[in-house]
């Protein structure tokens, strides 16, 4: 199942996984415009940025180091014009927000339910959301991997965001795409949805008994718009 059962929740904050729950997939050609710098084929390369991103999300290393890396494991080599290209795309591919997921979370703010983002992402991203996602700042806390030096599913970034909302485990809905995350969330006694869909998630909502429900406004994104089904995200 998809959710943890409980009878009768007393949740009063929603914490958001960022990638693939606020915002959608990057498309196969939005990834293609980095695969290109590597001269290698998207499938590959996506495989070499997902498998390659623990130390580059807990801010273990910088940006130019993580591209190098990258491309080493490319063979190719590429100047500080490329490394910025790569980084300023990257930022782009994860900035288009659901809509009726944002929708979703003013309703909740609305209700008094407090709203946390908790996300395994790098300074660059991270930074770039605090300073152009407006929709951001209306969220009462926000944990980024990179600034605290921790990634999910390390039960201490779990704290982080706990401790910043001021409420506890039992008290708390976690949403996240990644199956480990979701487990590690629940380990600690937060309530727990794997999200794929708003129209999934509205359905565990619902069996979950809590009283406020997303909008299901419109039907999924094209499954040709996204990576293949075997990778997964980590944001």
């Amino acid at each position: 199942m998809a959710r943890e059962r409980n009878d009768s929740p007393n949740i009063k904050a929603v914490i958001f996984d960022y990638g693939l729950v606020l915002v959608r997939s990057p498309k196969t050609e939005e990834f293609g415009r980095m695969a290109q710098i590597f001269n290698v084929g998207f499938k590959l390369f996506y495989q070499l940025w997902e498998s390659s991103r623990d130390l580059y999300d807990r801010g273990d290393i910088s940006a130019e180091e993580y591209w190098l890396r990258l491309a080493a494991k490319t063979k190719t080599s590429i100047d500080p014009a490329q490394i910025e290209f790569l980084r300023k795309v990257e930022v782009e591919i994860w900035s288009h927000p659901y809509p009726e997921m944002l929708d979703w979370v003013r309703r909740l703010q609305t209700s008094g339910i407090k709203t946390g983002v908790l996300s395994n992402m790098p300074l660059d991203l991270a930074a770039h959301v605090r300073t152009n996602g407006h929709w951001i700042e209306t969220f009462d806390f926000k944990t980024f991997s990179a600034e605290v030096r921790m990634i999910k599913p390390d039960p201490a970034i779990y704290e982080h965001i706990l401790q910043g909302l001021g409420v506890s485990a039992t008290e708390a809905l976690f949403l996240d795409d990644r199956e480990p995350n979701i487990r590690a969330a629940r380990m600690l006694g937060i309530h727990a949805i794997q999200f794929s869909s708003v129209e999934q998630l509205k359905n565990d909502l619902e069996a979950l008994g809590f009283p406020v429900l997303p909008a299901v406004t419109s039907s999924d994104e094209n499954p040709e718009d996204r990576p293949p089904q075997e990778v997964k995200f980590q944001l």
